[in-house]
Parts: structure tokens; sequence; C-alpha cells
């Protein structure tokens, strides 16, 4: 009897209390990963989305027809034509040290960051803004050529570059379109490149 009350009231070996200590070790070690990666996959959804819309307000632009806005003669006529936004002047933020590891908040004033342009030009045309502070830095370039005959040299990109862990090594994400035979044909997925960075 003295024996089993000596055997009930031993403790755990130190071999026991090695193995549960790594055990719990190896969970935290793969929790910590599995959280990075959520927060970078979350941190690169603002660069999907936005590109996402900049494309779908692109398009919506090339969608809407043109036309003079001469008075014309009796019996006139005046042809429609479609085009996209000219390039932005600038990319929001311009410089990458504004995001590089940190997050950068755009100007709201008139003429400044996604406020800059005209109704054909840039950001204004394009209608695309962040209210909230941003992870990347974007760009809207395109090859415009107004005449319909020359339609099909009509081109966009658009862009952001991110610097999430302030390492200088950038990510990209790049999304183009073309205008072929009058449509203008958006590329089916987003171009990533150090997509994690």
């Amino acid at each position: 009897m003295t024996l089993l009350k000596q055997r009930s009231s031993r403790g755990f070996t130190l071999v026991e209390l090695m193995i549960v200590v790594a055990i719990i070790g190896i969970l935290a070690a793969l929790a910590i990963v599995g959280v990075k990666k959520y927060m970078t996959s979350a941190k690169t959804a603002e660069a999907r989305n936005s590109l996402g819309t900049m494309s779908t307000q692109a398009s919506q632009v090339w969608a809407g027809e043109k036309m003079k806005a001469a008075i014309l003669d009796n019996g006139g006529t005046v042809g429609s034509n479609h085009t996209l936004c000219e390039s932005a002047t600038a990319k929001v933020p311009a410089n990458k040290s504004s995001i590089q590891g940190t997050k950068y908040q755009s100007s709201s004033k008139p003429g400044e960051d996604f406020h800059e342009g005209t109704a054909m030009k840039s950001w204004k045309c394009l209608g695309f803004y962040l209210d909230s502070p941003q992870y990347y830095m974007y760009n809207y370039t395109a090859n415009v050529d107004p005449l319909p005959a020359n339609a099909d040299l009509n081109t966009f990109s658009v862009t952001a570059e991110g610097d999430l862990n302030g390492d200088t090594i950038t990510s990209l994400f790049e999304r183009k379109a073309i205008v072929r035979n009058g449509d203008l044909v958006l590329s089916p997925a987003i171009d990533e490149t150090n997509g994690d960075e």
C-alpha cells in the first residue's frame, strides 16, 4: 500500500516537462508565422483592391463617349470617340520613403496627391483617391492617342509599390489594359512581384 501511495504522489520528470515546453514552443512559433502571414495578407489586400478600383474607373472613362463641345452648323454632325485619362503627373506618395515600413496619409487639398489633374488628365480624371492612410505608393500611366484611327494604340497600367517591413526591398503589384478592336481589354489578374515585402 505504501508503494502505491509513493507512486501516486510522484510529480513529472524533467524529461516530461522538457517535452511539454518544446511542444508549446513549436506551437507558439507556428502561431507567430501564421499571424505574420495573415497580417501581410491583410495589408496587401489594400493594393489589390485599389488596383481593381483604379482599373474599373479607367474602364468606365473609356466606355464614356466624348464629343467636341463646338456648336454645330445646321445639318452638321459630330463624331464621338473613346479615350483614356492621361497619365498621372506624380505617384502618390511621390517618394518611396513615405511608405517604407509606415503608412502615408494623402493630402485632401485640391491639386495635391489624388486631387491633382483635370477632367481628362491624371488622378482627377480617374476619380480615384484614398481617404485613409495607405501602405502603398500608387501610379497610373497611359498611352493616349486621341485619333479614332489609332484607338488600338491606347494602353494603361496601374501600379502599387510597397515596403511593408521597411527593408528597402519593394513589392510591386501591376495591372495593365490595352484597346483591341475598339474594346478595352484588362489583364485577367494582377501581376505581383515580391508580394510579401
